[in-house]
């Protein structure tokens, strides 16, 4: 998109973003200091606070946003999503009328919205409370409808339209200084976590097996390659004891569905590489939703995750899905260390697990345990 170095100054007003030819609207320094930003935008807001005159916002009928597009939006409706969490992962109560600071991008979650990036700049929604801007156009029946939000403008500066990746840490394609140096070098163990599904467990799972790790002296280096962007899967492995944690979003990405799979193939690989980069003695990387879901489903199969993975730890509701789990695994040549996740909280599901299984099933919380955690640990002596 070519945008003018000549701005036009004017006042952000109510004027639909969608309606009339590309406007280039100035922010002031007070309307810039009240918009709240969102955890995925975190890198762009460090410098938008610092400079805010350096940005200006675009709309018009021929603005289309991208996924990763920053956009400034007003608060229409509360719904699902009363809360906005912040760049330091404070949950930020919203009202309405506030502008905030948010990204686009698509949305897979099974327990609430099925949502994508819309053509223009119209009315849509918060579908994260992480600060995912889409279009909800399916639900699930027991959650309330989505908040409601109404764009002002995607954020620009005089080279074009901010997208996070022009301001996220780690990139795709580049690697950092640490993993040029580390080449040759022997890699860690890559322990993977999945799940059978959105809440089997696979975070708290993560958790644990990395306090384990690290109460055994090792150190852990923890990451979430997949998903929807948020700070409590990131702070949780942090709290646990690993360094250094990375997602996606440290990547650019607000969220990794309808990637190119490419893209995602390539974002697991360097978020390995970066993490096995920084002297870690064991790399645990989170894959978000479940073995069906589409990106989960072909890294399953892709010659690079053999390469990159040297064993699960698989995360289930209940024996059946654990089963099931394991059976999509083992076809796909995945090995598989343990069974964990949501149904260890059953002693009964716990047992018909165990009894239907050919790997341990272990109780999440005893991953905490050095012994359990190490005894899960693959040996690796190959090089990068």
């Amino acid at each position: 998109m070519s945008i003018s170095p000549s701005l036009e100054t004017r006042t952000i007003d109510a004027a639909p973003a969608t309606e009339g030819q590309l406007r280039h609207l100035q922010l002031g320094a007070r309307r810039a200091l009240e918009i709240r930003a969102a955890y995925t935008t975190r890198f762009v807001a460090t410098e938008f606070s610092k400079r805010p005159g350096d940005f200006h916002l675009i709309a018009g009928a021929d603005v289309h946003p991208q996924p990763g597009d920053v956009v400034i939006a007003r608060v229409a409706e509360i719904g699902k999503h009363t809360r906005l969490e912040s760049p330091v992962s404070r949950r930020q109560l919203m009202f309405v009328g506030q502008e905030i600071m948010v990204a686009y991008g698509n949305r897979y979650a099974p327990d609430q919205f099925l949502a994508h990036v819309p053509e223009t700049l119209e009315p849509c929604h918060l579908v994260a409370g992480g600060g995912l801007a889409g279009y909800v156009t399916e639900m699930h029946a027991s959650i309330d409808a989505a908040t409601a939000i109404e764009p002002v403008g995607l954020l620009a500066t005089k080279d074009g339209v901010v997208n996070l990746r022009d301001f996220a840490p780690l990139q795709v394609g580049t690697p950092s200084l640490a993993v040029v140096r580390a080449v040759g070098a022997p890699r860690p163990p890559v322990i993977a976590v999945l799940g059978t599904s959105m809440n089997s467990g696979k975070s708290t799972t993560l958790g644990c097996l990395v306090n384990g790790l690290a109460n055994a002296g090792l150190h852990v280096a923890a990451g979430k390659a997949t998903g929807t962007g948020a700070g409590n899967d990131p702070n949780l492995f942090i709290d646990a004891g690993a360094f250094p944690v990375c997602d996606f979003t440290d990547f650019g990405y607000p969220t990794t569905f309808k990637l190119a799979y490419e893209q995602v193939r390539d974002l697991l690989a360097a978020m390995i590489d970066e993490q096995a980069a920084s002297g870690a003695d064991v790399v645990v990387i989170e894959i978000a939703d479940g073995l069906y879901q589409g990106e989960t489903s072909r890294l399953l199969r892709d010659p690079l995750f053999a390469a990159c993975v040297d064993t699960v730890v698989f995360s289930a509701q209940d024996a059946l899905g654990a089963r099931a789990g394991l059976d999509v695994l083992q076809d796909a040549g995945v090995p598989v260390a343990a069974v964990s996740g949501l149904l260890t909280a059953s002693p009964l599901a716990t047992a018909e697990a165990a009894a239907r299984l050919e790997v341990p099933v272990i109780d999440t919380y005893s991953l905490c345990n050095p012994a359990v955690a190490t005894a899960l640990v693959p040996v690796r002596a190959e090089s990068l």
